[in-house]
């Protein structure tokens, strides 16, 4: 049995244990839905067409268990399910593990000064959340604590998303955690994981560490030092990244951290898809004032399992803006013999070139001549440092930097126009400079 009902056509909350079923504009309301189930129950219409759901325990789990209206005599309302393992769902003990880890939240919530309670019900619209330990922090701030161990099924829940976002509408801070790997691979909220542990070592006052879901973030530069691979798959943009690396965390003190604003949530999309983790204040205060174009990429997780495709995003990849929809493109594109003039965009930020002339012995029609001329004058600035003294190395750096975006951003924007694979270009153009200085006659010095 079960208290809270959802009406499947009418679309509300019916909550048994109030007279008015928890909508006070309706005083009508209960006559109604019993004489209507009466009227499917006379006609034996089968429970799973009469229009009522479990709206507690399993529709959290996001399981459709069908229920019946019976009144008893004494005047009580019920609802009950239509099969028995629905019923046991709500009789389920809590095991010791989940126990320890609520009273573990809330003695280590008490010794940084905060409160809270275990099993709080908050209203939210027309139902409610039921947290397993609520910390109430500074400011504030409101930290649900939701603990999905490996008795919660293999699967796992399938509401995770909508309770957490359930819960942030109601100025709750969702913060789930689990000792399951599966679990903490999921992006529909902010995981974070701890070794599989018994009750009796969960509940002491040892140290408990937090193995996944807490990361710091790395704040670099795309130049020829950097230790990590440029993001947007070419050698060096020269642009500002971030890159989060995973770290450890004692469990007591994330508890305490997160309560007090000092380890906030962090959610963003690097391509496709949203990576939710946990960061410390400063760091995602530096994420927030990055250039709006730099992307955080996922952090590697060593125990993913090996998939057939690249990890690697592909290099071609075309940025299409919001709203608009790709132009449709051919299985194998057909590079032109000879581009229009206008299929490099013109560059304000570099001066106009002249184009290169093409040296004998070799075909440069494939690639447009400014597109030669830019890449030649980043080689150019490049070889200019080893030539300046130390005074004058961060100016030099500087240009040459200017110069190598600028050559990087006519290749994808030719790449991207012709729909041709990045690196190819990117390669065929490194080889016809190459080439291009290979052949320039040297020059001899005047004779007065």
């Amino acid at each position: 049995m079960a208290n809270v009902v959802w009406h499947t056509k009418l679309r509300i909350y019916l909550d048994l244990n109030r007279e008015d079923l928890d909508h006070p504009d309706k005083p009508d309301l209960w006559d109604v839905v019993y004489r209507t189930q009466q009227y499917y129950a006379a006609r034996d219409i089968p429970v799973s067409e009469r229009e009522l759901q479990c709206g507690g325990v399993c529709r959290d789990a996001g399981i459709e268990a069908w229920m019946y209206l019976r009144l008893r005599a004494n005047g009580r309302r019920e609802a009950v399910h239509e099969h028995a393992e629905d019923e046991d769902r709500h009789t389920g003990p809590m095991s010791d593990e989940h126990k320890a880890y609520q009273e573990r939240i809330l003695r280590a919530a008490a010794e940084g000064g905060f409160s809270g309670d275990s099993e709080v019900r908050t209203r939210s619209g027309r139902g409610w959340i039921q947290t397993d330990a609520l910390v109430e922090g500074t400011g504030g701030r409101r930290i649900g604590w939701e603990v999905q161990l490996s008795t919660a099924g293999t699967e796992g829940p399938r509401s995770v998303r909508a309770r957490a976002s359930k819960a942030a509408k109601n100025g709750i801070t969702p913060a789930w955690h689990t000792d399951r790997l599966d679990y903490a691979e999921r992006h529909d909220t902010q995981w974070t994981r701890s070794n599989r542990l018994p009750a009796k070592v969960i509940a002491k006052n040892g140290d408990l560490r937090v193995i996944s879901g807490y990361r710091a973030l790395d704040f670099w530069h795309c130049d020829e030092r950097a230790l990590y691979m440029c993001p947007y798959g070419v050698r060096r943009c020269g642009k500002e990244h971030v890159t989060p690396r995973p770290r450890d965390i004692f469990f007591d003190d994330l508890v305490r951290a997160t309560a007090a604003g000092e380890i906030v949530p962090v959610e963003h999309r690097p391509l496709t898809k949203i990576h939710r983790f946990w960061v410390t204040h400063e760091d995602r205060r530096r994420l927030e004032e990055l250039d709006p174009n730099a992307e955080l990429p996922p952090a590697r997780q060593p125990s993913t399992p090996p998939t057939r495709h690249s990890p690697r995003p592909p290099t071609c990849r075309p940025d299409v803006p919001v709203g608009e929809n790709p132009a449709p493109s051919s299985p194998i594109p057909v590079q032109p013999t000879t581009p229009a003039a206008e299929t490099i965009p013109k560059l304000e930020a570099h001066p106009p070139l002249v184009p290169t002339p093409h040296p004998p012995g070799r075909d440069q029609s494939d690639l447009p001549a400014e597109l030669v001329a830019l890449q030649q004058a980043a080689d150019e600035e490049g070889r200019k440092m080893s030539g300046v003294g130390d005074q004058d190395r961060d100016t030099q750096r500087a240009a040459w930097r200017q110069a190598a975006a600028a050559a990087q951003a006519a290749v994808t924007a030719y790449a991207r126009f012709k729909r041709l694979n990045r690196y190819e270009v990117e390669q065929s153009l490194r080889q016809a400079t190459r080439h291009i200085a290979a052949h320039e006659p040297t020059k001899q010095p005047t004779v007065p």
